[in-house]
């Protein structure tokens, strides 16, 4: 990418690369491939033509606590020696001279990743299922993980899991909300009354789905990304979440537009839920209420970004360039409110 890519200090980075990572060989080449409002992740290439990985905060001003570098790279240096697949972590700098604000350097894993439609028809009908069964029993081995025993058990509260991030997100979607919406108080209000009693706390991925993933040809899981609103917590939080990104052919109103998991070969949210129960031992009969959450959660989660939009965080303010956000917003918390009624 020659000398100069928004986010990299090239040559202050090379240095690092070369003092820190085994190997590395200047010079390097970095190219962008996940932006946004994300943490940046850049694929790194040396002389030799090694592979690695570099992940970032986004460019200007963040929230530290929801961009920290540390804790990502301790979270997969932590899980590297579990049955957990995760990228294998190499190296975290914390010194913003290098950079201007902390990342950390992961082994580059090849794979892909089935974010749409179109690369879930790449693989075979039968790597499709495959693929379904994998992501349940990844999921089953992320909350068998003992977070005291490889040293996350102080990454966040064990208790009271769904009420903290009800009170969390309630607060952001006061702040952002660009109407009054009274389905989301209104399930806010259930969510905080029917909230089941929280069992054992393990780790929480916090934005488990399969575009989140990375499978090889025949759809093992082979690496878990995106680390970084993970803690402690509730499990079954992780899988209502699943199941609201676990889109099937015949849904009326697809949370994704081109769903990966809508193709022919992937199986159906029940047997993805049974598949996951069986591998755990959890009991699912509450299932409603964790996808009723994971629902209203994205509602607030949607809203947050159409305001920033509306502000004119994309350079425009026109409320009909974004009008799929407010749509969004109101289909997730409409979603929600049909989970919360097949709790009965």
């Amino acid at each position: 990418m020659g000398d100069s890519i928004k986010g990299v200090d090239v040559e202050r980075v090379t240095l690092w690369f070369e003092a820190n990572v085994a190997g590395a060989e200047g010079p390097l080449t970095f190219d962008l491939i996940a932006g946004g409002h994300s943490n940046l992740t850049y694929a790194v290439t040396d002389a030799a033509g090694v592979r690695y990985v570099l992940r970032r905060p986004p460019l200007g001003h963040v929230l530290a606590t929801a961009h920290d570098m540390g804790r990502e790279h301790k979270i997969i240096s932590a899980l590297g020696p579990t049955n957990v697949p995760v990228a294998p972590a190499l190296g975290l700098c914390t010194d913003d001279a290098v950079n201007g604000s902390p990342f950390y350097v992961m082994d580059f894993v090849a794979g892909r990743v089935l974010r749409d439609g179109a690369a879930a028809l790449e693989i075979s009908a039968d790597a499709r299922r495959h693929a379904s069964l994998s992501i349940a029993d990844t999921l089953a081995k992320i909350h068998a993980v003992d977070p005291d025993a490889v040293g996350l058990g102080d990454l966040g509260k064990k208790e009271a899991y769904i009420q903290r991030q009800l009170k969390r997100w309630y607060g952001q979607w006061e702040k952002s909300k660009t109407r009054d919406l009274p389905l989301v108080d209104q399930i806010h209000d259930e969510l905080l009354a029917k909230a089941p009693e929280q069992g054992p706390a393990t780790i929480v991925h916090g934005d488990y789905r399969l575009d989140n993933c990375m499978t090889d040809d025949d759809g093992n899981v082979i690496a878990v990304l995106d680390w970084e609103i993970c803690t402690l917590g509730d499990p079954l939080a992780d899988v209502g979440l699943l199941m609201v990104y676990w889109t099937e052919a015949d849904d009326a109103v697809p949370m994704l537009l081109t769903a990966p998991t809508a193709q022919d070969g992937f199986l159906s949210r029940k047997e993805v839920l049974d598949r996951y129960a069986e591998q755990s031992g959890r009991d699912l009969s509450q299932i409603d209420y964790y996808t009723a959450f994971g629902y209203w959660k994205l509602a607030c989660i949607v809203e947050g970004v159409y305001a920033r939009y509306l502000g004119g965080a994309m350079g425009s303010n026109d409320p009909a360039a974004f009008e799929g956000f407010k749509i969004q917003v109101e289909r997730c918390a409409e979603a929600a409110g049909e989970a919360m009624g097949r709790l009965g």
